[in-house]
């Protein structure tokens, strides 16, 4: 029967990935219902403060979810919410059997959904396939287990290391298929984060258009304000955030009038302090970060501990000299230097991509 249970629960990961990128500030989840070995109900959550993931399955099941057996990537939840307890419904429905690929670790479910089906008769497992459960949620598990958002931070740069050149020249460093896996991955953010001297040097427009996929939030960070009302981000397609540490009534008036919202964060060392921020951001939904640019802003975010994973595009180029991905002060030697594991390397086009996690470097929980 476990390989039977291994099928059914890729199949619900399938079913889940379909909601990634879309149902922040909830998990995305995938279910499949199975009896006498025929699958009889599908779903997933397809957007927050629509039906769950097990709600459409159960949907699709109807009588025939009595006696069958429940495959869930994420503990079915307890509490009401936007929407009425999936336990309540797997009760009613009859259900023999939940197998759930994890825990729960939002505080008002976190196993209590699992104790009540259990309660009620019916068999629970876990753990099947938890690490992809957990991967294809490590932004909402991040965001409700530490109340800041999971990070990723992407390059492009060439051969010996450059995103731009001396005179600061950034477009394009890579290829065409490069640019479209770096908006397909921005389609599955919450937000995509830059720094203001990024948009100042390119006038980004950050949306999604190589690409089939929704915008994410643009957070721009902006010390003093410096952002021009002309750019692209505040004349675009979706919501722009600018994070600040300058209360100036006129000049968040004249963005918000473009439809922008200014956050006014605390101070630290001269600039926006970065956990206060994203401490914000994640209380907005935003679990998914993608940070874009610029070298100031990574180096501050790789220092403080706050990127959970980095995509490096190479580009077979040789610029000789020009700006480096991140901008950090304070280290003199090799033993010094913040080391990363890499988790993969694949080609895009003529490109080199490198996916690598910083070693060593954790978050502290929220207060």
């Amino acid at each position: 029967m476990y390989a039977a249970d291994l099928k059914y629960m890729k199949k619900a990961l399938t079913l889940a990935r379909k909601g990634l990128g879309k149902t922040a500030p909830n998990p995305a989840v995938g279910c499949v219902i199975v009896r006498d070995s025929v699958i009889v109900g599908e779903g997933w959550h397809k957007k927050a403060g629509t039906p769950h993931a097990e709600i459409n399955a159960l949907n699709m099941a109807g009588d025939k979810a009595n006696g069958a057996d429940v495959y869930v990537t994420l503990e079915p939840c307890c509490h009401f919410g936007k929407t009425p307890p999936c336990t309540d419904a797997l009760i009613a429905a009859g259900v023999k059997r939940v197998l759930a690929g994890m825990v729960d670790p939002f505080l008002q479910v976190a196993g209590k959904g699992l104790q009540i089906l259990r309660q009620a008769g019916i068999r629970v497992d876990v753990g099947l396939l938890e690490e992809q459960c957990r991967e294809l949620n490590k932004g909402f598990i991040k965001a409700v287990t530490t109340g800041i958002p999971y990070i990723i931070y992407k390059s492009a740069m060439t051969l010996d290391g450059n995103i731009a050149t001396v005179t600061g020249h950034s477009r394009w460093v890579t290829g065409e298929e490069s640019r479209r896996l770096v908006h397909r991955i921005r389609s599955l953010s919450d937000a995509v984060m830059v720094g203001v001297d990024t948009i100042l040097a390119d006038n980004p427009q950050l949306n999604v258009r190589h690409v089939k996929g929704r915008d994410p939030l643009k957070v721009i960070v902006d010390t003093r304000l410096r952002t021009p009302g002309s750019v692209n981000v505040l004349n675009g397609t979706g919501k722009t955030i600018i994070a600040t540490c300058e209360s100036n009534p006129d000049i968040h008036e004249s963005y918000q009038n473009k439809g922008a919202t200014v956050l006014v964060c605390r101070e630290f060392d001269g600039r926006v302090e970065m956990r206060d921020l994203l401490h914000r951001l994640a209380k907005r939904g935003v679990h998914t970060i993608l940070v874009e640019g610029g070298s100031r802003l990574a180096g501050d975010l790789l220092q403080n501990g706050l990127i959970d994973e980095c995509i490096f595009f190479y580009a077979p180029k040789v610029l000789g000299n020009g700006f480096a991905p991140f901008a950090i002060q304070g280290i003199s030697t090799m033993d010094e230097a913040i080391l990363f594991n890499i988790q993969k390397v694949a080609m895009s086009g003529s490109d080199l991509v490198v996916y690598a996690k910083p070693e060593g470097i954790k978050c502290s929980p929220a207060l």
